[in-house]
């Protein structure tokens, strides 16, 4: 069976801007805060467990009910199947990145304790970790076209999901960046820059997808699908467990997920 959406759907640019702008700016936002005053590890994870759940609760009633009821299971088997393979072969790329540079790192630190000097106030820049993070925000936006491609409503509630994803990678970011030595300006600055990614993202998803129907958009969807599992899944909650869990941390996921699913409901 064919997928047809009205090109009513289909979000303006100006739309799209605004929706991607948000989860850009938050992101900041989180940056700025992170210099001001760090949040502690345990509120970190919190906010990791809460995103977690609003992003599942978007996955589990918007999209795959979409995804369902149009049974197309061979499409649907490629783009999950893509969305998995992408997934992992950016895990893989990025997991090498971060690895050269901590090489790297082990190295300058090796030159300095036999006597060489490093320029006062010289850090450079972790394009490991920046890479990675530009890749990541890069297929958030491109997830916030493939919400907008299933519907209005799809799309605004996981462009909420996604702010909530980038404010704690904002603070994490920034952080980061104050231990490598940068000053809080430069820290936010970089930051700022990085969240360029998603409006590209989005840009690229908006053209892609603008018009996309039939089983293109059920294949387009279902690799959606899969990103956002395996960004719940292998990255959100990852980091969340890098604290000892907690009931109320635990009650956070759970928390979101029921805010998003009743959203889901009255909207």
């Amino acid at each position: 069976m064919l997928l047809i959406i009205p090109t009513a759907v289909t979000p303006l640019w100006s739309t799209m801007l605004g929706f991607s702008l948000l989860p850009a700016v938050v992101m900041i936002a989180g940056a700025a805060l992170a210099v001001w005053r760090a949040p502690g590890p345990k509120l970190r994870s919190a906010i990791l467990h809460f995103a977690a759940g609003v992003i599942f609760s978007v996955v589990a009633v918007e999209l795959l009910p979409d995804i369902v009821q149009h049974h197309a299971p061979y499409e649907v088997t490629l783009g999950f199947g893509l969305g998995v393979a992408t997934m992992l072969g950016l895990r893989y790329f990025t997991q090498r990145l971060e690895k050269k540079e901590e090489t790297g790192e082990a190295g300058n630190a090796k030159a300095e304790s036999g006597g060489s000097t490093a320029p006062a106030g010289a850090a450079t820049l972790p394009w490991g970790l920046l890479v990675a993070i530009g890749i990541d925000i890069l297929i958030d936006g491109l997830l916030l076209g493939i919400g907008f491609a299933a519907g209005a409503k799809e799309g605004t509630l996981l462009a909420i999901a996604l702010t909530i994803e980038l404010l704690s990678l904002g603070l994490a970011t920034a952080i980061e960046l104050r231990q490598d030595g940068h000053g809080k300006r430069r820290a936010v600055a970089i930051v700022a820059g990085t969240s360029l990614m998603l409006l590209v993202g989005a840009g690229i998803g908006t053209t892609v997808l603008r018009g996309a129907t039939g089983n293109m958009l059920e294949i387009v969807l279902s690799f959606g699908l899969a990103a956002l599992l395996f960004l719940v899944t292998e990255e959100l909650l990852t980091e969340a467990h890098e604290e000892t869990e907690t009931p109320l941390l635990t009650l956070a996921f759970f928390v979101g997920f029921l805010l998003f699913l009743i959203l889901g409901m009255v909207a």
